[in-house]
């Protein structure tokens, strides 16, 4: 059975930094691409990074393009997404993603 745990949300001011973890457990890890994505309230889920099986292509969204980095440690399992210069925006669910499986979500707040 796959599974997706996330952490490392919470609330943070504007300009501030997060890392969000998530570990999966139930897959042979390095042979999926893996994807972050997030829902703000009243919005589509949205498609936020994603990072190829060894990390070689990484893709992000526009919005978050030159501030979020998306990373792997095949070794751990674990896919991680650095948050930097966050803005009000960013507030959202913020959801692992391996082709159907999601995990529960970790809620990232960015306010003053």
């Amino acid at each position: 059975q796959v599974q997706l745990v996330e952490s490392g949300g919470g609330l943070v001011q504007p300009g501030g930094s997060l890392k969000l973890s998530c570990v999966a457990s139930g897959i042979s890890f390095s042979a999926y691409a893996m994807g972050w994505y997030r829902q703000a309230p009243g919005k589509q889920r949205e498609l936020v990074a994603t990072i190829s099986r060894f990390g070689s292509r990484r893709n992000y969204a526009d919005s978050v393009k030159g501030r979020f980095t998306i990373s792997r440690d095949n070794a751990k399992n674990t896919v991680y997404l650095q948050m930097n210069s966050l803005k009000p925006e960013d507030t959202a669910v913020y959801y692992c993603n391996r082709e159907l499986d999601w995990g529960q979500g970790t809620q990232v707040t960015v306010s003053s």
